[in-house]
């Protein structure tokens, strides 16, 4: 899927709310400014979230509650080692009544779980990339 810009990244997450359920955990990868918090500001927006949503790039996550379902917004990318998500209880986060969204997964050294879903984002000049899969 091509985006064209803001909006649609915005428009897509939307879209990709009506596909989520409790216990999912989707993976999150592209380059610096690909559009990944956008794209799940779309996602909580789709979910019924209002408020503000921004990079946890310095708290390492960001929780909201949307109609009692817990999302959890993780951003691993000034993440030093990958112990430090034991550290934070990176497990208590991942469980059956929460959707948890994680970029750079990579960061954490094979300490997460195989996604539900995971979402590449490519940067073609000012359009966006989506490739969607389920490994």
């Amino acid at each position: 899927m091509i985006i064209k810009d803001e909006r649609g990244m915005l428009e897509a997450g939307r879209q990709l709310a009506k596909q989520l359920k409790s216990g999912m955990l989707v993976y999150l990868e592209g380059d610096l400014g690909a559009g990944k918090t956008t794209l799940v500001r779309g996602v909580l927006n789709g979910l019924g979230h209002a408020g503000a949503v921004k990079s946890p790039t310095y708290n390492l996550v960001e929780p909201y509650t949307i109609k009692d379902q817990a999302v959890f917004h993780f951003d691993l990318y000034r993440l030093v080692e990958a112990e430090e998500l034991e550290y934070m209880g990176l497990r208590d986060y991942l469980n059956n009544q929460a959707i948890c969204f994680i970029e750079w997964p990579e960061k954490a050294g094979g300490l997460l779980p195989e996604p539900d879903l995971l979402i590449k984002i490519n940067i073609y000049g000012s359009q966006r990339e989506l490739l969607i899969s389920k490994p």
